[in-house]
């Protein structure tokens, strides 16, 4: 599934986060490619749908923090607020959230969104950050989280953590991923469609002007093949 990883010493992130709908699955899935410098793709390319019911309140992206250097939804459900799926920070922090999908779930755990907005909110790097939460999973339903800390000057540096699989946190090596409401890289065909369609979009995009990578994303996010 992975693709080869560039020079150790040149890879750029891309990233998408993409939303299939899915009518018998939740409707997220998370991909991201390494490219090298000078690639016409620039180091983040960052696409979203609400990993939720459509019917759950929240609030627009908007900034919001000490500073208002956080921006980010933020997720209105009652004992829920405050929460998010994903954000990112000025600080270059950046942290994203989809539900491992479980038989039943356990009304009575912590809300999976304030494991995104903490992490924005902390001056813990991502890899100990993940470690502390790994701690801590077993009080929350199934989840995958990715935690970011984007640094021109230091690099930047991806971990994963989901609570229903490996009990420690792990660093991304430059390469191609997906990830779905399963653990990191579960071949479900939504996954792997989206992931095929993302690419391709990022491939097309190399010749092309911004707003028509913009173009292509919103159409891989509106993709409603079943």
């Amino acid at each position: 599934m992975s693709e080869s990883a560039p020079e150790a010493n040149s890879p750029s992130l891309v990233w998408g986060w993409t939303g299939m709908r899915c009518p018998w699955l939740p409707r997220h899935l998370f991909t991201c490619r390494a490219l090298g410098h000078g690639s016409r793709g620039g180091r983040l390319i960052l696409a979203a749908n609400r990993d939720e019911f459509y019917s759950r309140p929240s609030k627009l992206a908007d900034f919001w923090g000490n500073n208002n250097e956080i921006l980010s939804g933020l997720d209105m459900e009652e004992g829920k607020e405050g929460g998010t799926w994903l954000g990112i920070s000025t600080r270059g922090k950046l942290a994203a959230l989809t539900n491992y999908l479980q038989p039943q779930l356990d009304w009575q755990a912590r809300g999976r969104g304030e494991l995104v907005t903490h992490f924005l909110t902390t001056d813990v790097d991502s890899l100990s950050y993940l470690k502390k939460v790994s701690m801590e999973g077993h009080l929350y339903n199934g989840f995958n989280l990715i935690a970011a800390d984007l640094s021109t000057a230091k690099g930047d540096v991806i971990c994963y953590y989901g609570n229903r699989g490996e009990p420690d946190p792990i660093v991304l090596t430059p390469g191609t991923y997906g990830l779905s409401n399963a653990l990191l890289e579960t071949p479900w065909r939504k996954l792997c469609f989206g992931k095929q369609l993302f690419l391709e979009a990022v491939e097309r995009s190399q010749a092309l002007p911004k707003d028509m990578l913009i173009a292509s994303l919103l159409d891989v996010l509106n993709n409603e093949e079943a």
